[in-house]
């Protein structure tokens, strides 16, 4: 089945009833038949039906043998670095999210794993930086906020050949877009907060593992530490899937519209966007994904400027968070990064003058508006 047709039919409903949604198993206990024979579940903690059938089919449309869910993309980013042990080294891109470093420096790096951050721009240079003590390579792409992209096959490719693990945050694109364990990886983390859920009322985190002996490491961690997505939220991003498709078509468009309309503008210096043929990368994105999806960056040369625009503007939504269907707008330097040394930031591109730009479903003509207004003096 094509992916479009997997977001409606993924989720098989509940077949005792043929109710065409999964029912939400409000439940945090269920009965066993007998002593050391239960029903299928025990505690909601270890599994839940409505879960379960989320966990399932992000597993399908990722591709992947089986899917966690938890109740925020940080808690799914710990469970996946739990995996590791004191003495780990782990390589990741100096382009992570700010979120992610924040927990490997701060957290992480109490309990003896070490991380590096490297340009995975050269897999030479990549391949240099791996050390014995060296478990996995993290990366992220299109990153956050500048869409550096990162080749997937070929640090795939490089983690398989020295033995270790490839773990990729697929937040931006969503499985709509790109599937990350189709091109090699082993592990594929999302925030789906975002897109997945889509309409800004849920916190959650998923993630889709490629073998069976990850799924077990996996689970035992998810069981152990019981960061778990609940029942309710579950239910949403069941919801929220079923338009993924529709909802990520038009935020696309909208954002090849608002991009083109800002690389106009003389008060913007720089436009990030993959659907620019001239963007870095852009090839390379078109090979492994299936659309430039709906974020803009772009940077206006002034931080005063910056804060004068978005504070100006109407309806655009000023916020930590990106995916929905209302078009929301950060300035990345203090909000998403405001926890990434400044050194990092510089090589990622972030200033304090650039805003990212991540399209909603209004109508374009209505974003134009509120920018244009709000880049008046």
């Amino acid at each position: 089945m094509h992916i479009d047709t997997l977001l409606i039919h993924g989720d098989e409903g509940d077949r005792t009833t043929g109710a065409a949604s999964t029912p939400i198993y409000q439940a945090s206990s269920f009965r066993h038949h007998t002593v050391g024979q239960e029903g299928g579940y025990q505690y909601s903690r270890g599994n839940n039906p409505t879960r379960h059938a989320l966990e399932k089919q992000m597993a399908l449309l990722e591709g992947g043998c089986r899917g966690f869910a938890f109740g925020s993309g940080m808690a799914a980013i710990t469970a996946v670095f739990n995996l590791f042990k004191t003495g780990d080294h782990i390589i990741a891109s100096r382009n992570l999210y700010g979120g992610t470093s924040r927990v490997l420096d701060k957290i992480f790096s109490r309990f003896g794993l070490t991380v590096a951050y490297v340009d995975f721009g050269s897999l030479a240079g990549l391949a240099a930086a791996i050390t014995p003590a060296t478990k996995a390579l993290v990366i992220e792409t299109p990153s956050n906020p500048t869409l550096m992209v990162t080749d997937i096959s070929g640090v795939a490719a490089l983690a398989r050949e020295r033995g270790l693990l490839t773990i990729a945050d697929n937040t931006f694109m969503s499985p709509y877009l790109q599937q990350p364990l189709r091109l090699g990886v082993d592990i594929v983390i999302h925030s789906a907060t975002k897109f997945i859920g889509g309409h800004s009322d849920v916190l959650a985190g998923v993630v889709v593992v490629k073998e069976d002996q990850l799924a077990e490491d996996l689970h035992f961690v998810q069981n152990s530490t019981g960061g778990v997505l609940g029942p309710f939220d579950s239910w949403l991003l069941l919801r929220g899937l079923k338009t993924l498709g529709l909802r990520l078509d038009r935020q696309s468009r909208n954002a090849g519209i608002l991009a083109a309309w800002l690389r106009q503008r003389r008060e913007v210096q720089k436009v990030y966007y993959l659907g620019f043929a001239d963007h870095p990368g852009y090839e390379l994105h078109q090979s492994q994904a299936r659309g430039p999806g709906n974020v803009v960056a772009f940077d206006v040369g002034d931080g005063e400027l910056a804060r004068h625009i978005l504070g100006r503007l109407r309806f655009c939504m000023l916020a930590d968070s990106l995916g929905g269907v209302e078009t929301m707008v950060n300035l990345s330097d203090v909000m998403s990064h405001g926890s990434v040394p400044a050194t990092r930031k510089l090589q990622m591109g972030i200033t304090p003058s650039l805003i990212r730009l991540s399209a909603g479903i209004e109508d374009p003509a209505d974003i134009i508006a509120d920018f244009e207004q709000a880049m008046s003096r």
